[in-house]
């Protein structure tokens, strides 16, 4: 069916291809049962045009930076600092408003806490994760990063890593 049918950009050779959600088939030719018209509509579909994202990414993708507090209920609950993470998603959160209050708003001050507070490996980037584009990320981070505006912070936001505030950087 063709709304199981998504474009997804690879990661390794930078491309497009097409990925059924429902099969999980992936093909880097269009699915043969389905018109250009079709292919055009699909989600992900803005990586099949030629368009050049702002500041260096392909087609379609956002640059983000993010800080991440996990929990014992985080798909992994271990981190950088902490072998085992005990914690509960509600003191997660208290823990990153307080790093929000800390950041007020400073796209410089939220690398430096990043770097020393975020649950990441990226936190030795200042919490940059580079470029992405759609169904690279889990879905409420994706959806918290392609809404914000370069430069924009987003509320406290919970996906299965843990919780976290996305800046988007492009």
């Amino acid at each position: 069916m063709s709304e199981d049918w998504e474009v997804r950009m690879s990661n390794s050779k930078g491309m497009p291809y097409f990925f059924n959600s429902g099969t999980r088939q992936s093909s880097w030719e269009p699915p043969k049962e389905l018109t250009p018209e079709q292919i055009s509509k699909l989600p992900g579909a803005e990586h099949l045009k030629g368009a050049k994202a702002e500041g260096g990414g392909k087609p379609g993708q956002v640059r983000a930076s993010h800080l991440l507090v996990k929990h014992r209920d985080s798909r992994r609950p271990s981190s950088w600092k902490e072998a085992n993470i005990t914690r509960t998603k509600e003191e997660a959160i208290e823990i990153l408003k307080g790093y929000e209050n800390e950041i007020a708003g400073s796209q410089g001050r939220f690398a430096e806490v990043a770097n020393k507070h975020s649950d990441c490996s990226s936190h030795s980037n200042g919490g940059d994760l580079g470029w992405f584009g759609r169904g690279q990320m889990q879905k409420p981070f994706e959806e918290a990063a392609y809404a914000l505006k370069v430069g924009e912070f987003s509320p406290i936001i919970s996906t299965d890593s843990g919780v976290h505030i996305v800046m988007r950087t492009g």
